[in-house]
């Protein structure tokens, strides 16, 4: 196996990073729902594993305490350290934990600039750091990159080989300069990816992240890719979903062998205040120790998506998470967690 290597998210974690909603972030205006969200979801993981709550200041942080407790979240689970946010988006802006040769976890820092330039992300990018400096990460090392590299791009089997879009990695906004054969060695050589699957389709309606991995495609087991299914010629995503299927039909292993694509229903289009389509999906799924959080949206097609997963993952719990208020801020579940891979978490 390539040194480093690049974990699947199945495999043990120490925890997951969750970076609390405040005042300042894009959240103010419906703040009261969407933390009764963060903390419904913090309980939930700390019934398998820790949870690392980051929060953006003193009174944030007893907010914060005062919520967990009362909604009883087991406090032997809890973690709250303090850093400064412009969002929530932890998936993007949380760090990525590889193996390095010795066994042990290292964190690598990517760059985030919000998606390109789109939202203001100068306290985000520093989050790693200073929970580091802190000491929150116990010994684990972080060595910071200047690579643009979000989470959500980028999907992995644990066996290095790497799934993603092309256009959210290969970036003038993200990575000026840099051509996709040079982002690839860079994944290679600090992510020990040997086989990488370029999409050049994908995409679904009001998502801002110009068409993240962790929306559209996932892998279940390395032989197996879940992925978002369109079936309806009359929606607008419909022709890019269908493009992006043959895509993961015509992808073959490092063994030159098809991979097993399970296809994902599409919940009923849902829309804000003012008409826009939100990128409600169920691809955006969190898996954790024994169990994982599948995004629901009050339709009929959620009971369908928990039970493929269930499929996929025989040996874990399905734990539906209404994530509503969450998609009003165009994401879901995966987007505002990042898993801590074991050792990590002192």
């Amino acid at each position: 196996m390539t040194d480093p290597r690049l974990p699947a998210e199945w495999e043990p974690q120490s925890g997951v990073m969750l970076t609390w909603p405040h005042e300042e972030t894009d959240w103010a205006d419906q703040l009261e729902r969407v933390e009764r969200l963060y903390a419904e979801l913090a309980a939930t993981i700390a019934r398998f594993e820790p949870v690392l709550n980051v929060c953006h200041d003193d009174r944030h942080r007893e907010r914060v305490q005062t919520r967990l407790a009362t909604i009883g979240a087991d406090p032997h689970r809890l973690r709250v350290a303090l850093a400064p946010s412009n969002d929530t988006w932890a998936r993007d802006h949380g760090p990525i934990g590889v193996q390095t040769a010795t066994g042990g976890p290292l964190l690598l820092d990517f760059r985030f600039n919000g998606w390109g330039g789109k939202f203001t992300a100068d306290r985000d990018d520093r989050i790693n750091r200073t929970l580091s400096d802190q000491g929150v990460f116990g010994d684990t090392p972080l060595a910071a990159l200047d690579l643009v590299l979000e989470g959500g791009a980028i999907e992995t089997d644990g066996h290095g080989t790497l799934l993603a879009v092309t256009r959210t990695l290969v970036d003038p906004r993200r990575n000026p300069g840099l051509t996709r054969a040079a982002i690839a060695e860079i994944l290679r050589a600090r992510l020990g990816i040997a086989h990488l699957l370029w999409l050049e389709h994908g995409a679904i309606s009001g998502d801002d992240t110009d068409g993240h991995i962790d929306t559209l495609v996932r892998f279940c087991a390395p032989d197996t890719l879940c992925y978002t299914r369109c079936t309806d010629p009359a929606d607008a995503d419909y022709c890019e979903l269908q493009a992006m299927e043959q895509e993961l039909i015509a992808f073959r292993d490092p063994q030159g062998r098809p991979y097993r694509l399970v296809a994902l229903p599409s919940p009923a289009p849902l829309y804000d205040d003012h008409g826009a389509r939100l990128p409600a999906g169920y691809a955006n799924f969190l898996i954790i120790n024994g169990a994982v959080l599948v995004p629901t949206y009050a339709d009929p097609a959620d009971a369908e998506a928990c039970d493929i997963l269930q499929g996929l993952f025989p040996r874990r719990a399905i734990v539906p998470i209404d994530c509503r208020p969450l998609i009003r801020q165009g994401g879901s579940l995966h987007c505002i967690t990042m898993q801590l891979m074991a050792g990590v978490l002192p």
